[in-house]
């Protein structure tokens, strides 16, 4: 059983609001040093849940949250992708978390086209955003192939207000504009 709200499918990956069968995939995700790394660090199972009812919650309230990726091919739970912006955030962002044995397949730029699009197109977004720490070099890197410029550092709410991040941004004109070549 899935919340209401959209789904979007792409080559490889359907991506729709978070479910109760996407909670083990959670807590893996959640519970791994390598991927949480520069997501606020390892969580233990109940703050995974909490987590995982926090965007469906996010869904409900807002209209939008970040999507359970699901690879087509295996049913599998990929990551989380798309539109966040809980209280006190920076701006508009389109966020990504692949967990790892899913990393290199291209996934988070194919998550983050169909997430950007939906942002724009869908929630009618001027702008999005991406909140990354300078050492992050793939999210930097894939920031930068999604035509996002690094605008320098910004503040995040309570409790990740010792995060170091910077704001990469675009507007949804900038995207539009490139979005054919992508």
């Amino acid at each position: 059983m899935t919340l209401g709200g959209p789904m979007l499918v792409t080559e490889h990956l359907v991506l729709r609001p978070p479910a109760r069968e996407d909670f083990e995939g959670w807590v893996a995700f959640h519970a791994d040093p390598e991927t949480m790394r520069f997501l606020g660090g390892v969580q233990p199972r109940a703050a995974a849940w909490r987590g995982i009812c926090a965007m469906a919650g996010a869904w409900h309230i807002n209209g939008f949250a970040m999507f359970s990726l699901i690879e087509r091919a295996s049913g599998r739970w990929v990551g989380r992708v798309g539109p966040w912006q809980p209280e006190g955030w920076p701006g508009t962002e389109v966020g990504w978390g692949i967990a790892r044995e899913f990393c290199g397949k291209g996934y988070a730029r194919e998550a983050a086209i169909a997430s950007i699009d939906f942002a724009f197109d869908q929630l009618g977004w001027d702008e999005v955003i991406h909140c990354i720490n300078p050492e992050n070099t793939a999210s930097i890197r894939l920031a930068e192939r999604l035509g996002a410029v690094n605008r320098g550092p910004t503040a995040l709410p309570a409790p990740f207000e010792s995060e170091r991040v910077d704001c990469w941004a675009q507007s949804a004109a900038e995207w539009k504009a490139r979005r054919a070549s992508l």
